[in-house]
């Protein structure tokens, strides 16, 4: 099953056309990560599915349906979880009260406890860190509470925007292994990802944005042996 669709997209900041007719697609149990240069296009293509910059023309389909009308509020209920660039938790509220206001849409407490025993389950530090200000984390448990808020909603697809910025290493594997897990127990991933030669390795398809355009997609695999993609995103000759 289709999950999301973009057709066609052209997004605007003021006169700068951020998008020039973006188009792909993320199947069900997929996950599709977009790789390219800063300034390529990458976050504004979440953004644009999210609700936070509005296209101009074209369209997003969620399920078959189109939502690029809607308010982010709206298309978060539908079941798009956005975890973005740069982490932004709350820094005065505690652990906990991150993760509850992720789920702030579910009316039943039961649910909510049963959710974060869930993010605790997968990242033990956050439990044990559950009354510190997000805002005293470090950099890794920051990215993991906001992959956690994030799945708080229990999401029908998790958009992630360069969940490896800034951190050590054995964090960004730790977190890329995380994302494989989260994957092979269902849920749809469309990951943006500056590390493309990590993205590639565990994404099933891959899009190559540069300057707002899609330049190439397939399959991982084959987009990893590219030469264009190994000399402008691998650093290999």
């Amino acid at each position: 099953m289709r999950v999301l669709e973009l057709k066609n997209v052209h997004t605007y900041y003021g006169h700068i056309h951020a998008l020039k007719g973006v188009s792909l697609t993320v199947e069900e149990g997929e996950i599709v990560t977009l790789i390219g240069a800063n300034g390529a296009g990458k976050s504004t293509t979440l953004r644009t599915i999210s609700g936070l910059a509005r296209p101009r023309s074209g369209e997003v389909l969620f399920l078959g349906k189109p939502i690029h009308r809607l308010p982010p509020h709206e298309i978060v209920a539908l079941g798009i979880g956005h975890v973005p660039e740069g982490r932004r938790v709350f820094p005065r509220l505690t652990v906990e009260e991150n993760l509850e206001i992720g789920a702030y849409l579910e009316k039943d407490p039961k649910v909510v406890k049963e959710r974060k025993e869930r993010v605790f389950a997968l990242f033990p530090r956050l439990y044990e860190r559950r009354g510190q200000k997000g805002g005293t984390l470090s950099g890794g448990e920051q990215q993991m509470l906001a992959i956690g808020r994030a799945l708080m909603q229990d999401p029908r697809i998790l958009l992630m925007d360069e969940p490896s910025m800034g951190l050590a290493p054995v964090l960004v594997d730790f977190i890329f292994e995380t994302i494989q897990n989260l994957n092979r127990e269902g849920k749809t991933i469309l990951l943006v990802e500056q590390n493309a030669r990590l993205a590639l390795q565990i994404a099933h398809r891959g899009y190559v944005l540069a300057t707002g355009e899609v330049t190439l997609f397939g399959p991982a695999r084959e987009l990893a042996e590219n030469p264009e993609v190994q000399k402008a995103y691998l650093g290999e000759a």
